[in-house]
């Protein structure tokens, strides 16, 4: 997690990037009467309330720009922390207390002014704001909290909440938000969008964490078809563009509009010995081993699934994990414990029921039983497919198989697996490849959990692949 910081003469604003959600949220306040407002909080809501102490800012106000479909909100978390008042789309349907707020209303918080924008596409009640520093400005605007009405190099995707025709309508719609609203705004304004690099509500995101309406209006190539609704509306729903949705995606929404339960105080997730581990284990807790592909694939606990710590670990987590699963951990360091249990929690799960305890040493000297997870490397692969003694399945996103796949490859990507592993080929061994090695070790892990015995790891990916010049095909 990162954040930046700015200050002008009466106005704090304040960024937090989550690398791992590609996820931005916004503190912004006013210096005169001390009060701020938390735009599109996350779930663990200390950052801001540590941030407003840290500036002498009482966070008085909190929203989202939409329900989001990719991590659990923190508005009523904040709220409970803080007395917050919540704000709401007034085009919006929710199931939380929240003061309605309109398109084209201003509120002021001493010399910010705030103006709301209802900027619908990604979702039908989107908002966005519009932030003034009056004392820099009375009628220039700032800046604009974007969530997804505009990204960095892209937009977000109209495609979440329903079919093709619903898509459809939905970009339709996005057109006219950019037409009319975005468009019309100054070029020297600064986008601050929620969906930032790393977060799959785009295909294209730029990996910076802002940007401005004119570097946009001259570079993003779907504003370049805005005056071609059609043309538009293509654009936005290309599907070898758009990443596959991740499972836990359709549960989050839905619990966003209705109010996310607030955590209150965690209770610490304990260490357990081998034999307490053991006997949650054969109760059905799922176990998640956190560590690398590699040190899985040397030696795991059978049924284990595999998705190793780090900036996918939440998306991966949540595309396994059946919904309110819980979870034993398997970690390769005790300092990790909160880090996992965070993203989990981020995500709609339950905290972790507990960790090894010592981890894999531990397990292995207890002599409880172990699995394997063979690797194969790029040219054992080429040589054992030209032989027809493997199948091969690729389980990246739909513009990487685009821009270059094994011939011969079956493809299901990661996110659609679990609803489709009775597609996997079976009959001869199966090797399994993604871009480098991590998302392939997720799908063989569970691959192996539903009765797939002899998989394997494909080390280094398509990556790997490419590099040793061997043949591609594409599209």
């Amino acid at each position: 997690m990162s954040s930046r910081e700015r200050w002008r003469e009466t106005m704090l604003f304040q960024q937090f990037y989550l690398q791992s959600l590609g996820h931005a949220s916004y503190l912004i306040g006013d210096e005169k009467t001390g009060q701020a407002l938390v735009f599109d909080p996350r779930r663990d809501v200390n950052v801001y309330t540590e941030a407003a102490r840290t500036h002498g800012m009482r966070i008085a106000y909190t929203a989202d720009s939409h329900g989001h479909n990719d991590y659990l909100s923190g508005l009523t978390e904040l709220t409970e922390r803080t007395g917050a008042q919540v704000w709401g789309s007034a085009a919006g349907e929710f199931g939380y207390s929240h003061q309605p707020i309109s398109d084209g209303q201003v509120i002021e918080i001493g010399d910010v002014g705030l103006e709301v924008l209802h900027t619908p596409g990604h979702t039908p009640e989107h908002i966005s704001l519009l932030v003034y520093d009056r004392a820099m400005s009375a009628d220039h605007p700032a800046l604009l909290l974007s969530g997804g009405a505009l990204l960095v190099g892209d937009l977000a995707r109209p495609d979440l909440l329903g079919g093709q025709e619903k898509a459809q309508e939905a970009a339709r719609t996005f057109c006219a938000t950019i037409q009319d609203k975005l468009l019309a705004l100054p070029d020297h304004v600064q986008v601050f969008p929620t969906h930032v690099a790393g977060s799959l509500c785009g295909g294209s995101i730029g990996s910076r964490l802002s940007t401005t309406l004119g570097y946009e209006r001259h570079s993003n190539a779907i504003l370049s078809e805005v005056d071609n609704t059609e043309g538009f509306v293509r654009e936005c729903l290309r599907l070898d563009n758009l990443p596959a949705v991740p499972p836990y995606w359709l549960r989050m929404r839905s619990r966003n509009m209705t109010g996310v339960q607030p955590l209150g105080v965690l209770a610490e997730p304990p260490a357990l010995t081998v034999a307490e581990f053991e006997q949650h284990r054969e109760t059905g807790t799922i176990v998640l081993d956190a560590r690398s592909p590699e040190a899985f694939g040397g030696g795991h606990i059978p049924g284990a699934l595999n998705v190793g710590l780090g900036t996918a670990f939440p998306t991966w987590a949540g595309t396994v994990l059946p919904a309110d699963a819980q979870v034993l951990l398997i970690l390769d360091q005790p300092g990790e414990l909160w880090e996992a249990t965070w993203q989990l929690l981020r995500i709609g799960y339950p905290p972790p029921l507990g960790w090894l305890r010592g981890g894999m040493s531990a397990w292995r000297t207890a002599a409880k039983p172990l699995e394997e997870t063979p690797q194969i490397t790029v040219h054992e692969l080429n040589d054992e497919l030209a032989r027809g003694e493997t199948e091969l399945l690729d389980v990246r996103q739909p513009s990487e198989w685009a821009g270059g796949h094994v011939p011969g490859a079956a493809y299901i990507t990661g996110a659609e697996l679990p609803e489709r592993l009775d597609e996997v080929p079976d009959g001869k061994p199966v090797a399994v490849t993604c871009g480098s090695g991590y998302r392939s070790s997720v799908a063989t892990s569970l691959l192996q959990r539903h009765g797939h015995t002899d998989v394997r790891n494909v080390l280094g990916g398509m990556t790997a692949w490419k590099q040793a010049d061997l043949p591609t095909q594409a599209g």
